[in-house]
């Protein structure tokens, strides 16, 4: 199918993926409000058209924590991302690398930290949780500073897991055992193409930056338990002295939706924060990031860099985020099914749809800089 949106990108994931897998990318929490008014408001989100600006030379570039990048986004952490393609996080890395975007690891990944660096030619983020392990989150943060990682984004929006229905009817969670395998083994037989890219010849299928805690348990279902049983609920603001006693690099908090959290970010030192609902997979029903976007920047001002996150399906939405205060947009589900659409080539095509739809945007609002973004290209 001619892929020339987003939006065509996720029908293509569907039809190419196993629906656990995509229906675990595609959903959100309990009644998926959250996930819903992520892209909604976003798109009601008005600018203010401006003509006769001379925006022939429109300059997309930025700098985030010291790097120059071709453009004001990353592609966000996704856990389970690797399996969409053939060793799928490398894939990506190397598309982002091509792009001049940052690509940033989630801990639950299926290709591991050093196998993602020897795929990449740039530096990369790292993404963290609070794990019960205290020695196992060290070992990992070694690992990351091994691999040069740029940046580290540290998750801090699931003391526990969120309840996803659709995760349930899919039988990736709560039905485990040789019944869970064999309900999404038939699944994987219904998207041979899938079958035979990832699962006969994408092999090892673990998750292998948590691969050593599994102690050989490499089920969907065994590593479900472990995410219950090892994210720490206890987690709290003192305990980003243990992770800064360790990372010296700039350390970036994501999942920040109220501006006195935002203003403790601030306080703790942060370089950066995302503003995030996990993609309105955690708790159902917060503000979308849209919404909480513009008092949060308002907050902390030039504290530390604000990026954001959620409900992003076009460069136009990048630049609506810019405007309501972010410095850059990570994107998600957008990688994600390009992804699985179509592996480096699909999130390559996509990088390069959010750029062109970016330099419309900005043409047609009179920008011709990353910075001259702000509120003042918002409609009333």
């Amino acid at each position: 199918m001619i892929t020339a949106s987003i939006a065509d990108f996720r029908e293509a994931a569907r039809r190419r993926l196993p629906r656990f897998l995509f229906e675990y990318m595609d959903g959100g929490s309990y009644g998926e409000v959250t996930l819903r008014k992520n892209s909604e408001d976003l798109a009601n989100i008005a600018l203010r058209q401006r003509v006769l600006r001379d925006v022939s030379a429109i300059d997309l570039s930025t700098t985030l924590f010291g790097m120059k990048q071709a453009l004001p986004v990353a592609l966000a952490p996704v856990g389970l991302a690797g399996l969409n393609a053939r060793r799928g996080e490398c894939q990506a890395v190397r598309a982002a690398n091509a792009a001049g975007v940052p690509f940033t690891l989630s801990t639950v990944s299926a290709c591991p930290l050093p196998e993602v660096a020897a795929a990449s030619t740039k530096p990369f983020w790292f993404q963290l949780y609070m794990i019960r392990d205290r020695e196992f989150m060290k070992d990992l943060l070694a690992q990351a500073v091994e691999a040069q990682c740029s940046a580290l984004v540290f998750t801090v929006d699931m003391p526990v897991p969120g309840s996803r229905y659709r995760d349930y009817h899919t039988g990736l969670a709560g039905t485990g055992g040789l019944k869970g395998a064999a309900w999404r083994t038939a699944q994987a037989v219904m998207r041979p193409e899938w079958a035979w890219d990832v699962g006969v010849m994408g092999r090892p299928h673990h998750l292998g930056n948590v691969a050593p805690v599994l102690k050989g348990n490499t089920g969907i279902e065994d590593f479900f338990a472990w995410m219950r049983n090892n994210f720490d609920p206890s987690i709290n603001w003192r305990d980003l002295d243990f992770i800064r006693s360790i990372w010296k690099g700039p350390l970036i908090i994501k999942g920040i939706l109220d501006p006195e959290d935002a203003k403790e970010a601030v306080k703790i030192g942060a370089d950066g924060l995302v503003v995030s609902n996990h993609g309105g997979r955690q708790l159902d029903g917060v503000l979308s990031s849209a919404r909480a976007l513009p008092p949060i920047a308002d907050a902390v001002g030039d504290g530390l860099t604000v990026l954001a996150d959620g409900g992003v399906r076009s460069g136009l939405d990048v630049v609506r985020l810019l405007a309501l205060g972010a410095k850059g947009v990570l994107l998600g589900r957008a990688w994600s099914y390009a992804l699985g659409a179509a592996g480096e080539a699909g999130v390559a095509k996509m990088l390069k749809l959010i750029e062109a739809e970016m330099r419309v945007a900005m043409a047609l609002t009179g920008c011709t800089a990353i910075d001259q973004i702000n509120r003042s290209i918002l409609a009333e």
